[in-house]
């Protein structure tokens, strides 16, 4: 069976704490109810109905002692009452005592009285020395046990209550704040708003909480304005941005020619991006690593002369590439005759097995004999055969002569 938890406050903005109400299943929100805590038996008013609670972090849940009678909220009443005067006495022995720094706040008895609480708060917020004042209202407070408990400013000026450092009737912890948050200068210059100290100092002497309440849509606005002293585009121009209004989301530019404007930010480009395209756009493309352009986009065109010599020169076909491969084998056929190929075998001037030019004497042999260049014999390349190449000459066909070059008579 799941637990029946409960929220109870004991103060009127006090911090919520949950306590097991399985013994009592008909309690309701807003009925009051007797429990056991730290500092003794308190009383307690229902505040809400935890559904689906988590478990807490250390320990159970502690239970609910009984639900509270005519009787318990009267004898509440009375040591309500008694709490007045047990701060008055004890300010007064605290001025008998003549202890510096230390100022009495407020006085809290339990539910049943077993407990006294003395709140009090320094200057300098450091411990000090109360021994001798505890055991002063000891011994004018026998049925109870004194307990002195230092407080911080914030919670002093909860329990003083009060107008607000803005005109409020109450202030915000007087009223709804349950916790302090952390509050830093941070949140009041995010938010636009002057660091004057009468302007973010609450009565507390501390920085306001409600500097907090909307600093989080503040942060989220600004993500995507520009900061100020920024260069932007905007439809009027190129200007500097002055200001920023996040919650209307537009910004106050200083165009370049002196005039300002307050412009949309969806209006606005960033400087940098628009001389990044700029930059982009005059240079060529990067895609290779001497930053040739590849795709032909950014290419410098070609001068005209170059490309006249282009359309007139014919496609580079398959033949051609055999007739200057047959050209390529007549001229080293003639340096072997004349002795300029490396060594040679003894008595003929040619070059030897192995020696540069080799290979290209045989298949010079192979050509004027009417065989083919590629056909292998035991010496080379074994008793396979290569077939021959498309581009070669067919046995019994004469020698093709060499194309005169461009611009030059022919050799008679």
């Amino acid at each position: 069976m799941d637990p029946f938890i409960v929220g109870i406050r004991f103060q009127k903005s006090g911090k919520v704490y949950h306590f097991d109400a399985s013994d009592s299943p008909d309690i309701l929100v807003g009925d009051f109810a007797v429990v056991e805590t730290s500092r003794g038996r308190q009383l307690g008013q229902v505040v809400q109905i935890v559904e689906n609670p988590s478990p807490p972090l250390e320990g159970v849940w502690k239970p609910i002692h009984h639900r509270a009678t005519p009787r318990d909220l009267v004898l509440r009443q009375l040591w309500q009452k008694k709490e007045l005067e047990a701060m008055i006495n004890c300010r007064a022995k605290l001025a008998e005592l003549k202890i510096p720094g230390v100022k009495v706040v407020a006085a809290e008895f339990s539910f049943d009285g077993s407990r006294l609480s003395f709140l009090y708060s320094t200057e300098s917020e450091s411990k000090v020395d109360l021994r001798k004042l505890q055991s002063a209202m000891q011994r004018l407070y026998i049925r109870s046990r004194v307990e002195m408990r230092q407080v911080g400013p914030r919670d002093v000026a909860k329990l003083l209550g009060g107008m607000g450092a803005c005109g409020i009737d109450n202030r915000c912890c007087s009223m709804f704040l349950t916790e302090f948050s952390p509050i830093s200068i941070k949140m009041a210059k995010e938010q636009g708003i002057s660091l004057t100290p009468t302007e973010i100092t609450g009565m507390c002497g501390r920085l306001r909480c409600c500097l907090i309440y909307e600093y989080e849509q503040y942060v989220e606005a600004r993500k995507n304005l520009p900061k100020r002293n920024k260069r932007v585009g905007t439809p009027s121009g190129e200007g500097r941005v002055l200001d920023v209004y996040p919650l209307k989301q537009t910004v106050l530019v200083e165009l370049d020619n002196g005039v300002r404007v307050e412009v949309a930010h969806a209006e606005t480009q960033p400087w940098e991006e628009l001389e990044a395209l700029r930059k982009k756009a005059q240079e060529p493309c990067g895609f290779n690593e001497g930053g040739v352009c590849t795709c032909g986009k950014h290419a410098p065109a070609a001068p005209a002369e170059l490309r006249e010599e282009e359309e007139l020169q014919p496609p580079e076909t398959f033949q051609t590439k055999a007739l200057d491969n047959e050209v390529y084998l007549a001229r080293a056929a003639g340096q072997a005759g004349a002795g300029q190929a490396g060594p040679s075998q003894p008595g003929t001037g040619q070059p030897s097995l192995g020696q540069p030019g080799h290979h290209k004497l045989r298949k010079v042999k192979r050509k004027k004999a009417g065989r083919s260049p590629w056909t292998g014999d035991s010496e080379t390349r074994g008793s396979q055969s290569r077939p021959a190449h498309p581009g070669s000459r067919p046995p019994g066909a004469p020698p093709k002569k060499k194309p005169p070059e461009p611009g030059k008579p022919p050799k008679v």
